[in-house]
């Protein structure tokens, strides 16, 4: 199986620069119902990945935080709670199968690091499932 029939592209994956802030963030969480994005930096290559839940931890370990200084803050500055892997167009099979079962989205790169897009888990599950049909009783 070719790693790029389950590959969502950049062009139709939701992410942020590395110096979006906080509230821009906020608004696209809201907007488009993701929990985890990726970041990338001006060039294009992969960063790491930020979730609500560090964004809220954030909120909740400044205690005078306010809404004005979620327009200052970047979410390069906020620290993330979990690693989010990335892995190379390169890579096998076996390795977006087994980074799957801990992240529930991979995203991809290419040889020089730079974003392409990402691979759901619900596209490896239904892969599976198309494949090997469960038969019902």
């Amino acid at each position: 199986m070719n790693i790029l029939s389950l590959l969502t592209p950049k062009e139709n994956t939701f992410y942020l620069d590395t110096h979006s802030t906080i509230r821009q963030a906020l608004e696209k969480y809201d907007y488009h119902k993701f929990t985890v994005v990726p970041l990338i930096d001006k060039e294009g290559h992969y960063v790491e990945s930020v979730s609500e839940g560090d964004i809220l931890r954030f909120i909740k370990n400044n205690k005078n935080f306010n809404l004005q200084q979620a327009e200052d803050i970047l979410l390069c500055e906020i620290e993330k709670y979990r690693s989010y892997k990335a892995l190379q167009v390169s890579c096998s099979m076996v390795d977006v199968f087994m980074l799957s079962l801990d992240q529930n989205f991979i995203p991809m790169i290419d040889d020089r690091g730079m974003f392409i897009g990402i691979i759901k888990r619900k596209d490896i599950i239904g892969y599976f499932i198309d494949r090997y049909p469960v038969k019902k009783k």
